[in-house]
């Protein structure tokens, strides 16, 4: 088999810089994986190309990422980062936040605290879950933990814009830290939605089944935000007792309440599910909602495997396997009581600037 000899950089730096000629797409794969040389070219020629031709390629990154992870656009990524527009540095964090870089953490740390762009210091505020994650799992160190949660409860207790706050609530839902749970207590009791939003979402990031009651109850809220967020909560937390009203929620007007719904289902598994879904996809004539259903149904193969080894487990003296819903609305729904229903619907802690310092030029210690 004959290798394709690779395409030169200059060739991609030119066809960058050529404004008269859309770029080519066969150029994308060759800006994965840039060694120093190619990145030093693109770092001199990156201010020169448009906003415009510069966006729609960030822009592609992201989608072609998602579809192909063995292409890396760190190295793009780490250019852009630096660049004058906001909405580019912005593109910037969404890329490089997948790759769990260590030396960038307090490089996003600066970023959700001082960057001009409010959007900015809110997309870097949530890129610092992934560092909340990894020190949780003991995949970096507890100073380093200790620097990103500092900066977190300094964000969300600041005056900063709201959105920075939440995507702060948000970003910390890793954590195990005691503070976080008043954090969401407060963010629950808001009369503000957006802020509902953010403490249901949290609650499911936070692996801690005591948020249960809450997100049930939210599970029939009036607003579709809070229903699809109480859903996807559910999902995460594996609130068996859940399964009945999401079953429900498969028939909601909301697209989004839906979408949450249908994922959520294959997370917990149970009796009625597979055969709701499978029903919901023949009938549903949405094609972003039967991908959804169709990516579902895969997923909820691996969690019945796991659902059928938990059996195999013991439950300890003390221990209920039941999870039932606390207000006894835990009936079974039925495949065809489902479809029927749905023909008839047819019808704080301070890090010194010295300290930040240190950590941006130590050597990873992880």
């Amino acid at each position: 088999m004959t290798i394709p000899n690779p395409i030169p950089f200059t060739k991609v730096i030119d066809a960058l810089l050529d404004e008269s000629t859309p770029f080519s797409p066969k150029y994308l794969n060759r800006l994965s994986d840039l060694d120093p040389v190619d990145k030093s070219l693109l770092e001199d020629i990156w201010s020169k190309v448009s906003i415009r031709r510069r966006n729609a390629l960030l822009e592609d990154m992201e989608e072609i990422h998602m579809a192909d992870d063995l292409l890396c656009f760190e190295q793009v990524g780490r250019v852009a980062l630096k660049d004058s527009d906001p909405g580019l540095r912005m593109r910037a964090i969404q890329i490089l936040r997948e790759y769990e870089l260590v030396d960038l953490l307090p490089i996003f740390v600066e970023m959700s605290e001082h960057d001009p762009d409010v959007d900015v210091r809110a997309a870097a505020a949530a890129a610092l879950a992934t560092y909340i994650f990894m020190g949780e799992v003991e995949d970096i160190s507890p100073k380093r933990l200790q620097l990103v949660e500092a900066c977190l409860l300094r964000l969300i207790s600041s005056k900063d814009a709201m959105i920075v706050r939440r995507r702060a609530l948000e970003a910390l839902g890793f954590s195990s830290r005691m503070e976080l749970v008043g954090q969401i207590e407060k963010a629950y009791a808001s009369t503000d939605m957006d802020w509902l939003v953010s403490a249901l979402f949290t609650m499911g990031r936070s692996a801690n089944s005591s948020w249960k009651p809450q997100v049930l109850s939210m599970l029939t809220h009036e607003n579709p935000s809070v229903r699809a967020e109480a859903a996807s909560a559910a999902g995460e937390l594996e609130i068996k007792s859940a399964v009945p009203r999401l079953l429900k929620l498969l028939r909601d007007s909301d697209i989004d309440v839906r979408m949450a719904s249908i994922w959520s289902l294959s997370q917990i598994g149970g009796a009625g599910v597979r055969s709701a879904l499978e029903s919901l996809l023949e009938s549903t004539n949405d094609d972003e909602e039967a991908n959804q259903i169709e990516n579902a149904l895969e997923n909820l193969g691996f969690t019945d495997e796991m659902n059928d080894l938990s059996l195999l487990d013991i439950p300890e003296d003390g221990d209920d396997p039941d999870d039932t819903l606390d207000d006894g609305e835990d009936e079974e729904v039925d495949a065809d009581e489902f479809n029927q229903r749905r023909s008839e619907d047819d019808d704080e802690e301070e890090v010194d600037d010295d300290y930040l310092d240190e950590l941006i030029s130590e050597d990873d210690e992880d």
